[in-house]
């Protein structure tokens, strides 16, 4: 199956995920439940998602391996594994804030070969192939140009343990001074995207899972931006940086240095 037949798979399933999803969004949610912290959340609307788009992708690719955030890794045999977060930013989604989205990425031995963020709230559908561009709705989108550190919107995000959440904030402390100002809108998919797009100069979170990252990085790469994940991040966690082109390493270093400052906090205070 070719590169396009596979991202139109992935389109087909997020958006029949995110029907469902957009359906039952703003009512009396079922199956609510804590998952790593009394904060971490899941619920039944994810658990449907993720039905449909692995039964999708499964109809159509039934030896693919399979990452899903609530049901886990199953190998496959074909080289292809997909990677599957059925409602990222769960929180928002109860709370009724209009900010998550589904993420679909399927990668080969060579990393990411394609990729969907789909956000229904906002009708967006964010795709890319490896070596084809990233796209909003069908059109070409790029990060953005911009180079001054001191001017930049960069996103970030906290996780769900209380130890990891104390060492964000120290290593946010360290951020924000230096840059224009920082968003955290609850869900890293759309967050990345948002980089793609141009809508944010940069982004960085520690901890945000395998299923968070996938389809946004490749997203940000083919927009022309950079990637990396840094290790060692904090509180076991690696860390995720991506930007626009001309931002990227000032980024980085200015990320490290937060990360370096937020851990020689933690052990003071250890």
């Amino acid at each position: 199956m070719s590169a396009e037949a596979l991202l139109e798979l992935a389109v087909d399933a997020a958006h029949a995920a995110g029907e469902l999803l957009l359906g039952r969004f703003g009512g009396t949610q079922s199956g609510v439940d804590a998952k790593s912290s009394a904060t971490d959340m899941v619920s039944d609307a994810d658990r449907d998602s993720e039905r449909i788009l692995l039964d999708a992708i499964r109809a159509a690719r039934p030896d693919d391996g399979l990452i899903a955030e609530e049901s886990g890794h199953r190998p496959g045999t074909t080289g292809l594994v997909w990677v599957v977060d059925p409602l990222d930013g769960t929180t928002n989604y109860l709370y009724g804030i209009p900010a998550w989205s589904v993420s679909i990425a399927c990668r080969d031995a060579d990393g990411g070969l394609v990729a969907v963020v789909h956000d229904p709230s906002q009708g967006e559908t964010f795709t890319a192939a490896r070596g084809s561009g990233a796209f909003l709705n069908g059109a070409a989108i790029a990060t953005s140009a911009l180079a001054d550190l001191t001017r930049a919107l960069i996103g970030t995000g906290f996780g769900y343990t209380p130890g990891r959440r104390e060492a964000q904030v120290a290593a946010l402390t360290h951020v924000l001074p230096h840059v224009r100002d920082v968003r955290r809108a609850g869900s890293a998919a759309i967050d990345l995207a948002w980089v793609a797009c141009g809508r944010l100069d940069g982004f960085y979170e520690a901890g945000i899972r395998d299923w968070d990252r996938a389809a946004g990085l490749l997203l940000v790469r083919e927009a022309g931006g950079s990637t990396d994940i840094l290790d060692p991040g904090l509180d076991g966690a690696d860390c995720v940086v991506a930007a626009g082109g001309a931002l990227y390493d000032p980024l980085c270093a200015l990320v490290r240095s937060a990360l370096s400052a937020a851990r020689a906090t933690a052990d003071r205070l250890h």
